[in-house]
């Protein structure tokens, strides 16, 4: 099935909004009302964005298109954060603000899941009110096969955000295990620095002597 250009439109506004949410404090409650406002607006949008979503592209290929934008999402926002820690305003425990980031663009992008499943289930209930009303003979075993694909879609939705976040918990670990190697490797350098200037005093004490 082919898709017209302009219904990716709404997955570029999800990636939009996703990366906006970098600029908002990682601490929103501290932040004042404010701040929780626009987080609680970019989170209807997210929903909203993906209610079109499975609208126009349908629920398999829309949660692949979601999926795809929040990992780049994701992404994206680590080398940028990284790149511009200080315009963030933060020089120390960059690990720990860019975790708090990244779960941050997880939740917009789960909730835009959530939105299209919602979206499906309404679609489902609405197709198998129209079933009834043209065969209610086989009302129960509609009402029993859309309650079934309803929980499956709501599962499927479950499973993918399941796998962003294990995306994201995996990149927070490798960059938690490359920050703590470069530490190693700086003291084992700055131990070797010292071994080698005792060495030399000790030389240096011997040719005095």
């Amino acid at each position: 099935m082919k898709y017209r250009p302009i219904y990716y439109t709404t997955a570029l506004l999800l990636a939009i909004i996703i990366f906006a949410a970098n600029f908002l404090s990682t601490d929103l409650f501290a932040a004042g009302m404010p701040a929780f406002a626009v987080w609680f607006v970019l989170s209807i949008l997210s929903f909203v964005c993906g209610w079109v979503i499975n609208k126009t592209l349908g629920y398999t290929h829309g949660g692949k298109v979601v999926f795809a934008v929040a990992i780049a999402a994701i992404f994206l926002s680590c080398v940028v954060i990284t790149l511009f820690s200080d315009y963030f305003g933060f020089t120390s425990f960059l690990v720990e603000n860019i975790i708090l980031y990244l779960l941050r663009n997880i939740s917009l992008g789960a909730t835009a899941l959530f939105g299209m499943a919602v979206s499906e289930v309404i679609i489902l209930q609405k197709q198998v009110e129209k079933q009834t009303e043209s065969g209610p003979d086989d009302e129960t075993l509609t009402l029993s096969n859309a309650k079934k694909e309803a929980e499956l879609i709501i599962e499927e939705a479950k499973l993918k955000a399941e796998k962003i976040i294990f995306e994201a918990e995996k990149k927070a670990s490798e960059t938690t295990f490359n920050k703590m190697k470069i530490e190693q490797q700086i003291k084992e350098f700055i131990r070797a620095e010292k071994d080698l200037l005792n060495q030399y005093r000790s030389e240096e004490n011997q040719g005095n002597q």
